[in-house]
């Protein structure tokens, strides 16, 4: 099969085209090298100019003061969610506060557990994680090092469609919207994410850290479990993800070149409601599993009347290139992730189906 589809996969997930061309024109030989990116120590000059553009995207596109770190990782999501707290809280006689709006921020707060104390000040397991807090709802512990939060919830696509007002800094797992919208930094004493959801390819994790919450990792930390050693090492304490890291300064050059951050948050916001416009106007047939005041722009999670015609749309759907919308094996149904890297044309062929899908199955 040579010939792309419209790819709706929540992670891996789909690249920018000119992202994908450019890695496939530079893969032999990266230019002034002589060798290929795979192939490039990561002491080179070459490889060195790349991180430092790299960093310098990130920091330009998120607005990222000068008094934070950025730093490049491996281990993914769940690595940060022990990591953190073992680096701000572990013996320590502070604690955190953890907001549980589905299956990625209870997993994080399960790890956080082993690490220190933590409290969980909103779970809204009852409800079937369909929507996030009020900031009314959120009484933050006196004295907690942070509140974590996951600013989009993949799986169940619930999304804080602004940053909680709290008062304590927000620590924030942004795996799922990374490069979505324009984001307030320094609300955040932490913000990361994992690349291959909307940054690059699987393999990196991007992490962002204001200087006071580097300086909290304790000496008796393993070298490559301590924030303040990695930053000291610029995320080369050991060999780090270069060809992950590579892909995402293509990625960042290509959000450039879109216009920046504002310009991809309102061409996600327009694909978003083409889908759930055709999901409000198909009369109960598609059902989203959020509330409507908290659905993701980048994972829309819906249902059918049944799990036959679940089926039967996901397998009529790949005749028309549309594969991947299979929802998460805790949720079912279907999930249709339209991060920034998915063209509008791909999500207007996902509405044309699903409106014709309708008219012959209701």
């Amino acid at each position: 099969m040579s010939e792309r589809k419209y790819n709706f996969s929540a992670g891996p997930a789909v690249l920018p085209l000119p992202v994908l061309k450019k890695a496939q024109e530079e893969l032999l030989c990266l230019p002034g090298c002589g060798a290929s990116i795979l192939e490039i120590s990561h002491r080179s000059k070459q490889f060195g100019e790349i991180l430092a553009q790299t960093k310098a995207n990130v920091r330009e596109l998120l607005n990222v003061p000068e008094n934070y770190k950025i730093m490049f990782l491996q281990g993914g999501a769940l690595t940060q969610f022990a990591m953190i707290p073992m680096n701000i809280i572990r013996n320590r006689e502070v604690s955190a506060d953890y907001v549980v709006t589905g299956n990625w921020s209870k997993k994080a707060a399960s790890e956080a557990k082993t690490q220190g104390k933590i409290n969980v000040i909103f779970d809204d397991k009852e409800e079937g994680y369909v929507r996030k807090p009020k900031d009314e709802e959120l009484r933050t512990t006196p004295g907690a090092a942070y509140c974590y939060i996951c600013a989009n919830e993949t799986i169940e696509g619930v999304q804080f469609q602004k940053e909680p007002n709290v008062d304590l800094p927000l620590v924030c797992d942004a795996s799922s919207e990374i490069f979505s919208r324009p984001v307030n930094m320094e609300k955040y004493g932490i913000l990361y994410a994992c690349a291959q959801k909307n940054a690059g390819p699987a393999g990196v994790t991007l992490v962002i850290m204001r200087d006071d919450f580097v300086e909290m990792s304790g000496d008796d930390l393993p070298s490559m479990f301590s924030y303040k050693k990695l930053a000291e090492k610029d995320s080369m304490l050991n060999t780090p993800p270069t060809f992950g890291i590579y892909i995402m300064k293509l990625v960042t050059d290509w959000l450039k070149e879109q216009g920046g951050l504002q310009a991809m948050y309102e061409k996600n916001l327009e694909k978003a409601k083409l889908l759930y416009d055709a999901i409000d106007a198909s009369n109960g047939f598609y059902r989203v599993h959020a509330n409507k005041e908290y659905r993701s722009f980048m994972n829309v999670s819906f249902r059918l009347p049944s799990e036959e015609l679940d089926k039967k749309f996901q397998e009529e759907a790949k005749a028309y290139d549309l594969v991947s919308l299979n929802g998460h094996r805790s949720v079912g149904g279907e999930r249709a992730s339209i991060y920034n890297a998915m063209p509008r044309e791909g999500v207007v062929a996902l509405r044309d189906f699903m409106v014709e899908f309708a008219k012959k199955n209701a």
